[in-house]
């Protein structure tokens, strides 16, 4: 989704605002591609600040499905993003100082919203998903979810090649 620059960046200056539909229908990152299942309209503010300098301002709420990072089961994560950039659309990315945010979501007089919010959503993502807190998990034999019960499997015990940090552990352990 493409939002005109045109009015803001005249000799005018006049803001504009603008609500669009939620553009993305999937998440992608380097661990993999993730279905939104729900997004409110994204509704974007730009301002003229000076010269070539924006103010942009964007909110909006998105629900995603991410698996759970120890059984795999589907959570839906939602995101809530409120987020305001400063950008120079005169400057490169090299010369862009301190205060000033990247420009790359802005092509000449068009602002594009979906580059804009796949950024931020990546800066939003969760390091961690856990369906519940007390997750436990899947097997590390049969790979049932243990959430849904024992199984019966017979436990490996400890990892032998890890007797030697075990032991660290042993004797640098504060009494």
């Amino acid at each position: 989704m493409l939002i005109n620059l045109s009015d803001v960046m005249s000799d005018q200056h006049k803001t504009v605002e603008e609500t669009v539909p939620f553009p993305l229908k999937t998440v992608r990152t380097v661990s993999g591609e993730y279905p939104v299942v729900s997004g409110e309209p994204v509704h974007v503010r730009v301002e003229h600040v000076r010269k070539k300098e924006l103010l942009i301002y964007a909110e909006t709420k998105f629900t995603a499905v991410i698996p759970c990072d120890r059984c795999l089961e589907d959570v839906r994560h939602e995101f809530v993003l409120n987020f305001t950039k400063h950008v120079d659309v005169g400057l490169s990315d090299a010369e862009l100082t301190e205060e000033l945010d990247e420009s790359n979501f802005i092509d000449g007089y068009h602002l594009d919203v979906d580059s804009m919010l796949s950024h931020e959503i990546l800066l939003e993502w969760p390091e961690k998903v856990l369906c519940r807190e007390d997750c436990k998990g899947l097997c590390r034999v049969c790979g049932r979810n243990l959430n849904d019960g024992a199984c019966d499997c017979e436990d490996p015990g400890l990892d032998p090649r890890m007797s030697v940090v075990r032991d660290l552990f042993k004797n640098f352990k504060e009494v």
